[in-house]
């Protein structure tokens, strides 16, 4: 049987060798079967940070955008996250204390991230864009005790109500940090580690909150195996191997830089990299890939789109994958990448509430359009809405019978939300997909996002990634605006690029583009340029486009700034 840290080493051994041959892999991987007492960050991390193969190996770089670099070696961040622990028992935080980080991507950041995990304490990682409203609904509702942010956002805290331990990281900035402990004074503390694990595979490790596109953020639990072992999948979907370069452009407080940034590249006894810029540059950004040997790269599209409108140039020496994250790219973002780098942007699909679940995985087949194929360990099925049976196209679902490790152990304090997410014998994921003969799975939309024309159902992504190709476009959102006639028309709500004229003439070449790549049943017949609202994650809130074309029919009152394809296009 072996230890738990040897059984998950075998695991990751195992899909590390095996993930290149995908069906191979989905025949003879399984979850390494955990009991008892585990912990990720002392039976995993400090394990292989304190091993002399890796003990000097770079675990995390940090590079500012005027060059300045900070590195630390696993065997240092062993070391500084039982200091930062030791100091943390001493303000009493204990064992399941929630404790929220406010950092940015700075080694605070990580080490403390440890050091809570260590204690047996509850990671709630907070993006430092949040206002003071939102901060107070997390303590709140998160029933947070122990806050660490940066000094330079204390005073957001101010007036916050509630009885939690205030810790700032930095130089104090002004009166704001008064009544606050300096995370500075760990610096003086003689560790107690090493830490043993003080926690079992059932207890809490982690609460996120989603970014709350048609609601109020939803607290997402998970335990000490779903992330810290589900994210096996997310390394197997990369690609990493031991003593990789890893670099993610992700936002500390958001389960993407969990994934990304965290788990997957220590789960691979990998480096982060990371590199921090105030405003993009793609050119500083491909020097850092360059510099820093980065072997694996993922980017949201956003980031790809600006990366192809530079120089590439030639593959950066040692880059072998190539990711993207949030949407599946357009084809011709790919295809530049593919003539210049000879590499192919893999893409994939989770949440959240799970790990990597469908993936595009190193060394096989792309399709364009596809998110990929299920993968190993995780049960994906399409169940179709209204019948409730398996299907090619539905909603993607993971089969509980077939207990999905890498699943949150649920919605915190939403009994109800958690019965219909769970409904029969399927985890719901509200996204909807359709499936080809050789299984691999391409997205549709949000369940709540997809919309009937005539006798047509529309998927908004599809028409948006359609949108977006046109040089005029930055970003769209696709809604239906209602009709007496079809039930409802396609309405494209647009975000306009540079240098482009909010007008008819804009509108016009569109609307001429959507209609030339696009199914007659598809037609984009309404534009207008708009700011679109968006979740402090950058999410699209589509939801309050649609409240607004639905006010708009119901007072009969046509909106005066769109732009319809029948003026301009007959």
């Amino acid at each position: 049987m072996g230890t738990n840290t040897e059984r998950y080493r075998g695991a990751r051994d195992q899909l590390v060798a095996l993930i290149s041959d995908y069906d191979k892999a989905v025949d003879a991987f399984a979850w390494p079967r955990l009991t008892g007492s585990f912990n990720w960050a002392t039976d995993w991390f400090d394990v292989i940070a304190r091993h002399p193969s890796t003990a000097d190996r770079v675990a995390l770089c940090i590079v500012e955008q005027d060059g300045t670099e900070q590195k630390v070696t696993f065997g240092e961040m062993a070391d500084r996250s039982d200091r930062v622990a030791t100091w943390l028992e001493g303000l009493d935080v204990a064992k399941g204390d929630r404790v929220i980080l406010m950092l940015g991507n700075q080694v605070e950041l990580w080490e403390s991230m440890l050091a809570v995990a260590k204690l047996g304490a509850v990671i709630m990682p907070t993006t430092s864009a949040l206002g003071p409203a939102d901060l107070a609904d997390r303590i709140a509702r998160g029933g947070a005790g122990v806050v660490i942010a940066n000094a330079a956002d204390t005073a957001k805290f101010d007036g916050v109500a509630g009885e939690f331990t205030r810790i700032a990281v930095g130089e104090p900035v002004g009166e704001s940090t008064e009544g606050w402990h300096s995370y500075a004074e760990a610096d003086d503390v003689e560790s107690a580690g090493p830490f043993v694990a003080r926690t079992t595979v059932d207890d809490s490790m982690l609460v996120y909150f989603t970014s709350g596109t048609t609601s109020k953020p939803k607290l997402v639990e998970h335990s000490q195996v779903s992330y810290p072992v589900g994210h096996m999948s997310t390394m197997a979907w990369i690609g990493l191997r031991p003593g990789d370069v890893h670099l993610a452009i992700s936002s500390p407080g958001w389960a993407k830089h969990a994934w990304s940034c965290f788990f997957a590249p220590w789960i691979a006894e990998a480096t982060i990299f990371v590199y921090n810029y105030a405003r993009f540059d793609a050119a500083a950004l491909l020097h850092q890939i360059r510099r820093a040997g980065v072997t694996t790269f993922c980017a949201p599209p956003t980031v790809w789109r600006m990366l192809i409108q530079a120089d590439l140039g030639a593959r950066p020496d040692g880059l072998r994958e190539v990711l993207g994250a949030g949407e599946p790219l357009n084809p011709d973002v790919i295809a530049t990448v593919e003539r210049a780098w000879g590499l192919t942007i893999r893409d994939g699909f989770g949440q959240t509430e799970t790990t990597l679940s469908v993936g595009n995985t190193p060394g096989q087949p792309v399709k364009a359009g596809s998110m990929g194929r299920p993968m190993p360990g995780v049960p994906v099925v399409l169940i179709d809405p209204l019948s409730g049976e398996l299907a090619d196209e539905g909603e993607i679902c993971l089969d509980l019978g077939a207990g999905p490790l890498n699943l949150m152990t649920g919605y915190l304090g939403d009994h109800e939300r958690n019965a219909a997410v769970m409904a029969g014998g399927y985890y719901h994921t509200g996204d909807v997909a359709s499936r080809d003969a050789d299984g691999y799975i391409t997205y549709i939309g949000r369940t709540d996002d997809v919309f009937k024309c005539s006798d047509y159902k529309v998927s908004p992504f599809e028409l948006e990634s359609v949108l977006i190709e046109h040089p005029a476009v930055v970003e769209a959102a696709v809604v239906p605006q209602p009709d007496a006639t079809r039930l409802a028309v396609p309405k494209a709500y647009v975000a306009l690029a540079e240098g482009w004229a909010a007008d008819a003439d804009t509108a016009r070449s569109i609307l001429e583009y959507a209609r030339d790549h696009l199914a007659p049943y598809l037609k984009v017949r309404r534009v207008e340029f708009f700011e679109l609202p968006k979740t402090i994650s950058g999410k699209i809130r589509r939801v309050e486009l649609r409240t607004r074309e639905d006010e708009a029919h119901r007072s009969g009152a046509p909106i005066d700034t769109e732009h319809r394809y029948e003026d301009l296009l007959g």
